[in-house]
């Protein structure tokens, strides 16, 4: 006899990693090209010696270097396996039946509907307005008595729009405050908005128990192959996270890697810049050549093909270059090296490509 199975299980979608393949350019996955910063990878082959003992379970070095880092307190940091296991993890400590609703953007990181439903809550997902951003109108007026959590991706995964301080302090009062609303800000190292315009999610919550922000060590810090995330927020919710964190599952060798991370942070911060030259030069070819390609403030750029999304992925992997599809709305393109996304451009830019995916 099959043991018995949740039968709603049925209809959650696995998540999906963008392909890898041999010889190819990988642009599908948001990675960095740059390896761990020299003094992180020494940190994890230290490490490494000790991989026969469990690590600290409450990730205590980290978190004080975290609060350090960001003027809080250790009672306000919460580390996970990267932010989506974070994800999950405030899903499972806000919703308790399955009318309990969450509330996101569509279409924006996909592992939002999979963990909502996996904590048998019920999604409520709002269309990005004509500009490719969120809809913060319309979300603020999705909220209704069963409204638990607000997820907010901002750059928001996979079109790297993203709004502004302003508007983001206007959606967060027009919130109630029972309800949690986390700001997702996995690609926060590479926005390039104004200072005044710049969103800090770690600022605006300092004020508002609501808001919990989420960042992580597998973008910018090149970390992701080791998973480590964390969230900034008021201590009960802290607090709650830490009762419903999966023991042990923020291995030694990444919390020693990104503490040794912060430390070096000036030079991470000077290998985002070299991405984000190599991002504006991407986007202004792809525009010459007649594509609709948002301003992006993160680590890809994203093209509205709609439908036409999985044919062009399918083309671009026939000439060595795996992209991303985001059925039936586009394809999202990682920024690479030079080299990669001179690859990348060849493809794109052909004549024949052109005309059939950009007509």
């Amino acid at each position: 006899m099959i043991p018995h199975i949740r039968p709603d299980l049925d209809s959650i979608p696995a998540y999906v990693p963008g392909r890898n393949h041999p010889g190819a350019v990988k642009l599908a996955s948001n990675e960095t090209t740059f390896g761990p910063l020299p003094s992180a990878a020494k940190a994890i082959a230290e490490a490494a010696e000790l991989a026969n003992r469990y690590p600290d379970n409450q990730a205590g070095d980290l978190r004080t270097a975290l609060a350090e880092f960001l003027g809080v307190e250790v009672t306000n940091i919460a580390v996970g396996c990267g932010s989506v296991a974070l994800c999950q993890e405030l899903v499972q400590i806000t919703c308790a039946a399955p009318t309990d609703e969450v509330v996101y953007a569509w279409r924006s990181f996909e592992a939002y509907p999979i963990v909502t439903k996996v904590g048998n809550a019920k999604a409520v997902p709002i269309p990005l307005t004509a500009d490719l951003t969120h809809d913060f109108d319309a979300m603020a007026a999705a909220v209704t008595e069963h409204t638990k959590l607000i997820f907010v991706c901002n750059p928001n995964n996979p079109t790297g729009t993203a709004l502004g301080r302003a508007e983001l302090i206007r959606f967060l009062d027009a919130i109630p405050s029972h309800i949690l609303v986390v700001l997702d800000e996995a690609y926060f190292e590479y926005l390039r908005l104004t200072p005044e315009d710049r969103p800090d999610g770690v600022e605006l919550g300092r004020t508002r128990p609501n808001v919990v922000v989420l960042r992580t060590f597998s973008k910018a810090y090149g970390l992701a192959g080791l998973r480590a995330g964390y969230a900034v927020g008021d201590p009960a919710v802290i607090a709650a996270l830490m009762k419903v964190h999966i023991p042990f599952s923020v291995n030694r060798l990444v919390q020693a890697a990104a503490i040794a991370s912060l430390e070096a942070r000036g030079e991470l911060l000077d290998r985002t810049e070299t991405l984000i030259v190599e991002r504006e030069r991407v986007r202004d070819e792809l525009l010459a050549a007649g594509y609709r390609v948002p301003p992006s403030e993160a680590n890809f750029v994203w093209l509205p093909l709609g439908d036409q999304g999985v044919a062009y992925t399918e083309a671009s992997a026939a000439e060595g270059v795996l992209l991303r599809a985001y059925a039936p709305d586009g394809v999202r393109v990682t920024i690479g090296d030079p080299h990669e996304n001179d690859r990348f451009l060849r493809f794109a830019t052909d004549p024949a490509v052109r005309g059939r995916f950009t007509a």
